[in-house]
């Protein structure tokens, strides 16, 4: 193998963070699970399909289980009797783990200002982007794509719980029972 030139050397030379090479893996790896509740679902398969094309975020891939997945979208109309299912998926994902409401009926119940529709996601687990709208296009889920990619990109290692050294003992969100 014939040896380097000094000016060869510069060219071949790539100085970074880990930080910045760990984020841009995550990021360009992000997999939602594979989960629809409304008729923002029909938005989400939407963004997934050609014109918008979200394999270009590395997100193309829906994963059927919540442990082969890293991001919840949250769309539609979420009842009650559905809350602990949602809580059940979001509980199975592994960490990092990240949380988009798409569409006013996640965000904060809709129109539906009703015992049986849960006013907002917000109240049982927490939420990194909203994407509002009714239901919200193709091109307002891309943005909260990129926004969640910005969010990834802002984490350090040094920071994350999912990270540390001793774990966190952060609790997992559980059920409530219905107040009568």
């Amino acid at each position: 193998m014939p040896a380097m030139s000094d000016e060869e050397i510069p060219r071949n030379i790539l100085l970074t963070t880990v930080d910045a090479v760990y984020n841009w893996g995550r990021r360009g790896s992000t997999w939602p699970v594979m989960f629809g509740l409304a008729c923002c679902a029909i938005e989400m398969i939407a963004a997934a399909c050609a014109r918008y094309d979200i394999a270009r975020f590395g997100m193309e891939l829906f994963r059927p289980s919540p442990r082969q997945a890293d991001l919840l979208l949250v769309n539609g109309t979420i009842t009650q009797k559905m809350a602990p299912q949602v809580l059940r998926i979001y509980n199975q994902m592994a960490e990092p783990k990240y949380v988009i409401a798409m569409g006013s009926c996640a965000i904060s119940g809709g129109m539906f200002t009703s015992y049986a529709v849960l006013q907002g996601i917000d109240e049982i687990i927490p939420v990194d982007v909203y994407v509002p709208g009714c239901p919200p296009r193709p091109e307002a889920l891309v943005y909260g794509f990129m926004k969640l990619h910005e969010k990834i990109m802002k984490q350090s290692i040094k920071t994350v719980p999912w990270f540390a050294k001793e774990p966190a003992l952060r609790p997992a969100p559980q059920p409530q029972p219905a107040s009568e």
